[in-house]
């Protein structure tokens, strides 16, 4: 149900979506990039990668860098199929975070960025991310954090009246669940983006 009003709301939105979110996802994705250093030669899955705005800033460092991005929402690939049109070593796959159509050990770093709240099954989510990161490799996640005050209040909000969102996590419970699935938390923090958002990144090992 979750997963086709996702896809349904997304859709809808891939047109404006750069425009109306730029300044949140230029400040959120440049943070991202920096606290994941992900290296040149490492094979990169980026989930609910959207149009594709991590991938842009990835490749402007690295162009050869090899990057599988998948999401639910056809349009939004659609813009990020254009944007990375240049790049033979960029794949985009319609797909989901609960059945992922990679052989085991694909990645060396699975990021996610803005995602989690969405998903029906967290907990599917991180066993699939489990199966297909290498045994040495990384999962980066960042999210918003239940643990601010704006955050548990605009999670409420979306409960009742976004038929997509699911539900914010607080760092432990999230750490919880990345523990619970068999990862170990090498890395994570929390703080505020602008008045509104807060969020929580981790990063976290197999």
């Amino acid at each position: 149900m979750s997963e086709s009003t996702v896809r349904q709301q997304y859709n809808e939105l891939a047109s404006v979506y750069d425009r109306r979110w730029q300044h949140y996802i230029a400040k959120m994705l440049r943070f991202l990039k920096q606290w994941a250093m992900i290296p040149a030669e490492a094979r990169v899955l980026d989930l609910a990668c959207g149009t594709g705005e991590f991938e842009r800033l990835l490749l402007q460092d690295s162009p050869d860098q090899l990057i599988t991005g998948i999401d639910i929402s056809e349009q939004m690939l659609a813009i990020a199929h254009q944007k990375l049109k240049p790049y033979p070593n960029v794949s985009l796959q319609l797909a989901t975070a609960s059945d992922l159509p990679f052989a085991d050990r694909s990645f060396d770093v699975i990021v996610s960025a803005n995602s989690f709240h969405y998903f029906d099954n967290p907990e599917l989510a991180l066993k699939e991310i489990k199966r297909v990161v290498t045994p040495g490799g990384r999962v980066v996640i960042l999210d918003w954090c239940k643990d601010y005050f704006v955050c548990r209040v605009c999670d409420a909000l979306l409960q009742r009246f976004d038929p997509a969102h699911q539900q914010c996590y607080t760092q432990a419970e999230f750490h919880h669940s990345l523990n619970a699935t068999g990862f170990k938390i090498q890395q994570a923090t929390k703080g505020r983006f602008g008045l509104i958002w807060g969020l929580m990144v981790v990063t976290a090992v197999p």
